[in-house]
């Protein structure tokens, strides 16, 4: 009987590559579904602490925590941290105003970054102007909060995102409650209850117009402006908040806040 050539199978020569290629599909999904957790894990890990803080008081900051380490580190025993929360209630409404007039006066109208003022700082910057910032309250509360100082990329990015979670959860005047006090008025002072003791002694809810404005002058640079020895600039910056204040309208502009934050329960 004559021998039969076997002709090769179709099949058996088609399985290897479909087995690499589901190999390949198997790879992509598990790489696709820890992507997935990854990205769910780190959206709870965020939301979480700020969830909690629209009603819990953080007792401090990462930049508190960032300061007295550094101090520690460095032996300085002439260093004093100084901090006390108090509520919104029981800060001046001058205080409040004070702060979003020399910071961010589209405060009550944004959704966390003031768009205009960021455009305004590009241009200058690009001219050679001196170069500024236009980080909103609510940034500057994200950033002082859970960040570190830094202009890098990730740090810019992780401030953006804090942001966006903060306006979402808190309403305004929550916002502007932590600001004031975790923001720093000097070395070691932070919150407008440990400035207002510090410079004035007297309690936040007794600050003055003059006194709310001298503490918000130094904001931008407190370690280099002094609120017990204003330099000059301090003295006029403090007159240009006062100016602001009234512009926009005194202690009035704070009914604006409560409105925003009736909105938003």
């Amino acid at each position: 009987m004559p021998h039969r050539r076997s002709l090769p199978s179709i099949h058996a020569d088609a399985r290897p590559g479909r087995v690499k290629r589901a190999r390949t599909r198997s790879f992509g999904s598990r790489l696709a579904r820890w992507a997935s957790i990854t990205v769910l894990a780190f959206i709870v890990v965020t939301a979480l602490p700020v969830l909690l803080l629209r009603w819990i008081d953080p007792f401090t900051s990462a930049f508190m925590l960032r300061e007295r380490i550094a101090a520690s580190a460095q032996g300085d025993a002439q260093y004093r941290f100084r901090h006390e929360w108090v509520d919104f209630e029981r800060i001046s409404p001058h205080a409040a105003v004070a702060v979003i007039a020399a910071e961010d006066q589209r405060f009550a109208w944004h959704a966390g970054f003031d768009i205009d003022s960021i455009r305004q700082a590009m241009e200058e910057n690009e001219r050679g102007g001196r170069l500024r910032g236009a980080s909103t309250i609510s940034q500057q509360v994200a950033k002082n909060l859970f960040l570190w100082p830094g202009r890098s990329y990730l740090r810019k990015g992780l401030e953006a995102w804090f942001t966006v979670l903060i306006e979402l959860i808190w309403p305004k005047k929550r916002i502007l409650e932590v600001y004031l006090n975790v923001a720093e008025f000097g070395r070691g002072v932070y919150g407008v209850e440990a400035a207002a003791q510090t410079y004035f002694g007297r309690s936040a809810a007794k600050l003055t117009r003059h006194e709310a404005a001298l503490l918000a002058a130094v904001l931008p640079n407190p370690k280099r402006m002094r609120v017990d020895r204003p330099s000059r600039y301090v003295i006029s910056r403090q007159q240009w908040i006062l100016d602001q204040m009234q512009g926009l309208g005194g202690t009035a502009y704070l009914a604006q806040l409560e409105s925003r934050t009736r909105l938003a329960n």
